[in-house]
């Protein structure tokens, strides 16, 4: 199947399945989520090799950075406070205007954090690194949650969705799978380049590929950077998808969305352009059915698919595939080329 099948057979899934299925729109907006998370993180972790827990530090930043720009265009802080966000004067212009420019400030602040922080930490490697990111992750949850200006650790409510803009879920549906489509597409153009080459050849030996002259610390951030674009704008319409920002439990959520985006990638084959995609979906399917017929154990028969998977399919369902019918599959990005075949030698 060429690429123009495949992604016309998507388009129409996409477009099909709010219509088949309009009770489960919050459901399918969260499923963007999933996938924007688990190919975020691979560009690092997959790509790269280099494994962060701290990712989920872009994504708290850019849900409390859309909620504050949604918040100072429209109201007055001590009224906002005191009616807890259910102001009723915010139109659905005001409020598409208001979380716009929220995705737009929260995509370079992302940015901006991610060059300064990346520049300093992204010289570690190994456990240290993933050490260093974990802790980037807790302690921004800890600090959000002293600041008054943003709720504390009483968390902070976003703007009431406006009812003229129809339904909640499919407004955010859209939204979602919008960003995860135009993060995907980017994605392929990257890696298909230069810019994936620099990636793949950190991952397989860094030193050799300093050595070749290649500026591994430069490629990092810029990836690092990459994804906190994406992961910043995810986490502003995250929150105003939930409707309440908690510091610990949403928007530093390390030990669920942190984790969980960890997992997806390696479920679907990390390294790989469909493998985070495919991974988010079987994992937000798995624990959506789990958790409405096996309460009380969802999280242990979750954890069990999860665990025979890694164990009968280390390199995940891509990698799988990809050895058992190579024909099905185009080959990665640092097995098509090398360094010496891009366009400029070294970097």
């Amino acid at each position: 199947m060429d690429d123009k099948t495949l992604y016309g057979i998507i388009l129409l899934v996409l477009v099909a399945l709010p219509l088949m299925a309009p009770t489960y729109h919050i459901q399918m907006a969260y499923l963007g989520v999933m996938i924007l998370l688990s190919m975020t993180w691979d560009v690092q972790g997959g790509q790269a090799g280099y494994n962060s827990f701290g990712n989920i530090f872009f994504f708290g930043i850019g849900m409390y950075t859309t909620a504050v720009v949604q918040r100072s265009m429209f109201f007055d802080f001590d009224e906002y406070e005191k009616t807890a966000g259910s102001l009723d004067a915010i139109s659905s212009s005001d409020y598409v205007i208001s979380l716009g420019v929220g995705f737009g400030a929260s995509g370079i602040l992302c940015v901006l954090v991610a060059l300064v922080i990346g520049s300093a930490v992204l010289g570690l490697r190994g456990h240290y690194f993933a050490i260093c990111t974990l802790g980037l992750a807790i302690g921004a949850g800890e600090i959000a949650g002293g600041i008054d200006y943003i709720g504390a650790g009483s968390g902070m409510v976003t703007p009431v969705f406006p009812d003229g803009l129809g339904s909640k879920g499919q407004f955010f549906y859209i939204i979602f799978m919008v960003l995860a489509t135009v993060c995907h597409f980017t994605l392929k153009w990257l890696y298909g380049g230069r810019f994936g080459l620099a990636l793949n050849a950190i991952r397989d030996d860094e030193d050799k590929a300093e050595a070749m002259g290649l500026h591994t610390t430069r490629y990092k951030v810029m990836g690092w950077m990459l994804s906190a674009f994406f992961l910043g704008i995810t986490g502003g319409a995250m929150g105003n998808l939930i409707g309440f920002i908690d510091p610990v439990d949403t928007a530093f959520a390390g030990a669920t969305f942190g984790v969980w985006m960890v997992l997806m990638a390696i479920l679907g084959g990390k390294g790989t352009i469909w493998g985070p995609v495919i991974g988010a979906i079987i994992f937000h399917v798995a624990q959506e059915l789990l958790w409405a017929h096996l309460f009380g154990w969802q999280r242990v028969a979750l954890g069990a698919m999860i665990v025979g998977i890694v164990v009968f399919f280390p390199q995940g369902i891509m990698g799988y595939i990809r050895a058992q019918w190579p024909h099905l599959l185009g080959h990665k990005v640092d097995e098509a080329m090398t360094i010496e075949d891009s366009k400029g030698g070294t970097t």
